[in-house]
C-alpha cells in the first residue's frame, strides 16, 4: 500500500471524496508521498477506506485536476513533481529551471526563416512580410513537458542552430553573441488548451494554460525578440513581489 492513513468522517458536511482528496494533498505537501510514488488502485482504496468506487474515483480526479497526481496507462496513478515557480523577471525559463535544480531539456519543433506576421512585425518594429527567424520549442522540466515556446527574431542579430537551442536558453545564446537584453514589454493571460496543445503538453483538451507574450529590447533600444509562450497551469506558477508605494 502506498499512501497515508486516511480517516473519513461520515457525519461531516464535507463530501467524502473531498475529505479523501484533501488528506492525500496534505500528505503530498508534507513530502510523505514523493514524486513518482504510486497510489493504490481505485478498487484497493475503496476497499481500504470502506467507500464506493465512484467516491474514490471522484477524489482521484480532484487530485488530477489540481496537478498533484497523474494517471499513466500501464503504470497506474503516480504523484507528480511540484509546480515550477517562477518570478516575473527578465530571465529565460531554461536558466530558471537549472537554477532551481530542475533539469531543463528542449525539443526544437521548428527553426526557419519566415515572412514576419503583421502582429509580430508591429511588436518588433520591422516591415510586415520581411524575413525573420522563427523558432518553436517544447520545453521539459525533469523530462515532463511544461511549455510550448514560440519566438521571432530579426535576421541580422544572431544565427540560431538546432544544437544551440537544444542545449541552452535563448537569452544565453543572445548574451553569447554580445547582445545585452535590458528590458521587455510583457503580457500574461490565460486560455484553454487546444487538442494539439493538450497532446504536446500531456493535458486534457480544454485544460487551463498560462500565456505570456514578451517583446525584449537590448541596451541600444533595439527589439531583439518577440515571444508567445504557453505553460501548463497545473505545473507552472508565476510569482510577483509587490510593495506599498
Amino acid at each position: 500500500m502506498t499512501g497515508p492513513e486516511i480517516v473519513v468522517d461520515r457525519s461531516s458536511p464535507v463530501p467524502l471524496y473531498f475529505q479523501v482528496a484533501e488528506q492525500f494533498s496534505a500528505a503530498i505537501q508534507r513530502g510523505e508521498l514523493a514524486p513518482g510514488d504510486r497510489l493504490d488502485s481505485e478498487l484497493q482504496l475503496a476497499d481500504r477506506l470502506g467507500l464506493s468506487r465512484p467516491t474514490v474515483r471522484q477524489a482521484i480526479q480532484h487530485l488530477v485536476d489540481k496537478g498533484l497526481i497523474v494517471r499513466r496507462r500501464g503504470v497506474g496513478t503516480q504523484v507528480v513533481r511540484g509546480e515550477v515557480r517562477r518570478a516575473v523577471e527578465l530571465t529565460s525559463l531554461h536558466d530558471d529551471l537549472a537554477r532551481t535544480g530542475r533539469q531543463p531539456s528542449t525539443s526544437v519543433l521548428e527553426l526557419a526563416t519566415v515572412a514576419c506576421p503583421a502582429q509580430v512585425a508591429a511588436a518588433l518594429g520591422v516591415t510586415a512580410g520581411s524575413e525573420v527567424q522563427h523558432l518553436r520549442r517544447l520545453r521539459f522540466a525533469d523530462g515532463e513537458p511544461l511549455a510550448v515556446m514560440e519566438n521571432w527574431l530579426p535576421l541580422d542579430l544572431v544565427r540560431l542552430t538546432l544544437d544551440g537551442l537544444q542545449s541552452r536558453g535563448l537569452y544565453a545564446i543572445l548574451r553569447a553573441a554580445g547582445l545585452r537584453v535590458r528590458g521587455a514589454q510583457q503580457r500574461i493571460g490565460a486560455r484553454a488548451a487546444t487538442a494539439a496543445e493538450a497532446q504536446m503538453l500531456g493535458e486534457r483538451r480544454g485544460a487551463p494554460l498560462l500565456t505570456m507574450t514578451r517583446t525584449a529590447y537590448d541596451d541600444q533600444g533595439r527589439y531583439v525578440e518577440h515571444g508567445a509562450h504557453i505553460y501548463r497551469a497545473s505545473r507552472y506558477v508565476l510569482e510577483v513581489t509587490v510593495a506599498e508605494r
